[in-house]
């Protein structure tokens, strides 16, 4: 049996009052519409996937330019979901069933709809239902007597007992495809809104003598809609929620996990700690007993064994050594390969470096397209001379140096092993293995001198 996925992201999303399209609203980092695509993805049975847009299509499918597993359908006027399942028709013709999700629901666990393929039967409707303690914005579920439901009534054209009710329509259908076409052409838009509505399709499943199969979440939030911006956090709070709950349950240890964002994947080791307002994004992975402090940035970092990364410092595609210690407030930018046992300390900054064991910059330094050896001293306010405002260039310095504080190194320049450079210097030449090099003005005193003073004129 197959089932095609059938996708829909033609609405605006006025009441998110933004320029950019609701689908493409961003919860954890990622689009809305990208969410409910890695989750259709993850289906068994490898589904073909469809995506009706309307509103700023163009910038919809310019999003996912590099999925090339996606099936576009334009629905040019926004005029329901019924009518926006008919604009994908002629493409659904071999499929067995259609499941249609929806782009603004971005928290269904592939899991779920597992079990919901699993249990509806081959020719029947299905529909995910749930429980809500407040109902509001939702369809409303109507049952008859025994149990079995008789509709869906959208609650803008509910009566006043249906407003009552508790459990409602989730927005997730699926559909047994040979019948679809007879369905969608009997609908009309005869509602407050004047649109087509696929939830009139379970009166005709009930005409037609189709079981209609209500699989009821157990986790309703799952199927969380997001229509303005207090939906929106929401959703990202319960993300958020259950990715540190999955994480802690295979081990990390948060100081607090209702203040850690992930906003991609985390792979960690043995007793791995992580403090408040921690974002992690991209591809992050952890060695053992790595420690991270207090409102760090972690961007596609791997960071080894036992290094600690103190507060408040910001790494993006960049490599740390075991044992190695960065920060507080330090950046080390794309490029940085921070060796075993390495200190980068307060305000410094690093790109494209190379920082090799046991090597220290511990305060106020910029180190920039630099390759630097084991043992290195850098004093506090040394810099990387590397643009020369068309060009980098790079920074060679050997193994055991110590360049002294407020040092300009102007490259190109190489550092032989073993030399000292001394605190102040100017050095655009190389310098040689072992011994001082160093560049001063004479120091010029002058005595009984005044400085100007201010007038007392107004």
């Amino acid at each position: 049996m197959t089932t095609d996925v059938v996708i829909l992201a033609a609405g605006k999303g006025t009441r998110m009052r933004s320029a950019l399209p609701k689908v493409l609203q961003p919860l954890a980092g990622k689009p809305l519409l990208a969410h409910v695509l890695g989750t259709a993805r993850a289906l068994p049975g490898g589904a073909r996937i469809h995506v009706v847009v309307g509103f700023a299509a163009d910038a919809v499918r310019s999003s996912f330019a590099q999925d090339d597993d996606l099936l576009w359908h334009q629905q040019a006027q926004q005029l329901g979901t019924g009518d926006a399942v008919r604009h994908a028709l002629p493409a659904l013709q071999d499929a067995s069933r259609v499941l249609v999700l929806c782009g603004d629901v971005p928290l269904l666990r592939a899991e779920t709809l597992s079990r919901f393929l699993e249990n509806t039967p081959a020719d029947a409707l299905g529909l995910c239902t749930g429980n809500l303690a407040e109902p509001e914005g939702y369809g409303r579920i109507v049952r008859g007597p025994d149990g079995e439901v008789l509709g869906i009534r959208e609650e803008r054209d509910c009566s006043a007992d249906e407003r009552t009710l508790r459990e409602v329509n989730l927005g997730i259908m699926l559909l047994p495809a040979h019948r679809l076409a007879d369905w969608l052409a009997r609908l009309q838009a005869s509602n407050a809104q004047g649109e087509y509505y696929l939830t009139d399709l379970v009166a005709f499943a009930r005409s037609d003598a189709v079981a209609v199969h209500g699989f009821r979440l157990p986790q309703p939030e799952e199927a969380l809609g997001v229509n303005d911006p207090v939906q929106l956090a929401m959703a990202e709070r319960l993300y958020q929620r259950w990715q540190v709950e999955s994480l802690q349950r295979a081990g990390l240890r948060c100081a607090d996990p209702a203040r850690l964002d992930l906003r991609g994947e985390l792979q960690f080791g043995a007793d791995c700690w992580i403090d408040p307002n921690v974002i992690i994004e991209g591809k992050v992975r952890l060695g053992d007993r790595v420690r991270i402090g207090a409102g760090a940035i972690l961007r596609d970092c791997e960071i080894a064994d036992d290094a600690e990364i103190l507060p408040y410092s910001l790494l993006e595609d960049a490599r740390i050594g075991s044992a190695a210690r960065i920060g507080p407030f330090a950046r080390i930018r794309p490029g940085s390969e921070i060796g075993a046992r390495a200190h980068v300390g307060n305000f410094v900054e690093t790109k494209k470096v190379v920082l090799g064991e046991g090597s220290k910059a511990n305060h106020l330094s910029y180190l920039g397209d630099a390759e630097i050896g084991s043992g290195v001293n850098i004093g506090a306010g040394v810099i990387t001379c590397n643009y020369d405002g068309v060009h980098k260039h790079r920074t060679q310095i050997g193994d055991d140096v110590f360049v002294g504080s407020d040092t300009q190194l102007v490259a190109p320049v190489v550092v032989g092993a073993g030399a000292t450079i001394g605190a102040g210097s100017t050095i655009t030449r190389a310098v040689p293995e072992g011994g001082l090099t160093l560049s001063r003005s004479p120091q010029k005193s002058v005595p009984h001198w005044q400085g100007p003073k201010k007038s007392c004129t107004p």
